[in-house]
């Protein structure tokens, strides 16, 4: 299985920023899609953004559009999450996630990081 690692979380106050990276550790293998996904304590992990190679799209919830940009180099298997304007709210563990199966347009996460820690102080 191939594994995902992110980095770039951290302590900021609100209203700053902070970048995301995850990078997988396999080039060999091509990811269709990879996302972001993200838990705070006591809350379910939820979706963040996703982009799609297969569908040549990408796509946030609704909380973090006009904020958050994923970017992403498909032949490097990485992504980016550039989060601006950060609100205690987006305090959470956030998840890098991808497909490497590529059998539909809606992504089957099938490969996940360990998560990298966002705290947003008010």
């Amino acid at each position: 299985q191939v594994q995902l690692v992110e980095s770039g979380g951290g302590l900021v106050q609100a209203g700053g920023s902070l970048r995301l990276s995850c990078a997988a550790s396999e080039r060999t293998v091509r990811s269709y899609a990879m996302g972001w996904f993200r838990q705070a304590p006591g809350k379910e992990r939820e979706f963040v953004a996703a982009i799609s190679w297969k569908a040549g799209i990408t796509d946030y919830a609704d909380s973090v559009k006009g904020r958050f940009t994923i970017s992403g180099e498909n032949a490097k298997n990485t992504e980016y999450l550039q989060m601006n304007s950060l609100k205690p709210e987006d305090t959470a563990v956030y998840y890098c996630a991808a497909d490497f199966k590529g059998d539909s347009y809606i992504p089957s996460w099938d490969s996940w990081g360990q998560g990298t820690q966002v705290i947003v102080s008010s």
